[in-house]
């Protein structure tokens, strides 16, 4: 099993790996839309999706793994009305892999969150 880190303080203070890698499975944590070198975060929602795609590219070559390798990914928007200013972003990212998907509407931990990204990995 290989743990892989950002260096997000909130991996530390919370006690979490940003992915875990076991087998051909690669569990990337829900992400939310940081730039954890200088985390800052954008007010914009699809603007926040980018950011959290970025930061799953990143992490999923460290772990060997692409995007194309992504089966599964789960959104978490805090509100509804954002859907439709978050889907271009959702379509730049996935639109030729369309892994198995599900959105929730929820809250966040912080209010400038707007979304967090939660993806699982395979190479078979």
């Amino acid at each position: 099993m290989k743990r892989i880190s950002t260096g997000s303080p909130f991996e530390k203070t919370m006690g979490y790996s940003r992915a875990i890698v076991k087998g051909g499975w690669c569990f990337v944590s829900g992400v939310t839309g940081y730039d954890y070198a200088t985390m800052a975060l954008p007010d914009d929602v699809a603007d926040q999706a980018r950011n959290c795609f970025a930061t799953i590219r990143k992490v999923l070559d460290e772990a060997g793994f692409t995007m194309e390798d992504i089966v599964r990914v789960q959104y978490t928007v805090i509100d509804a009305n954002l859907v439709e200013d978050l889907v271009p972003a959702l379509g730049e990212a996935f639109a030729e892999i369309r892994p198995a998907a599900t959105m929730v509407i929820a809250g966040l931990i912080k209010p400038e969150m707007l979304v967090e990204i939660e993806v699982t990995a395979f190479k078979g």
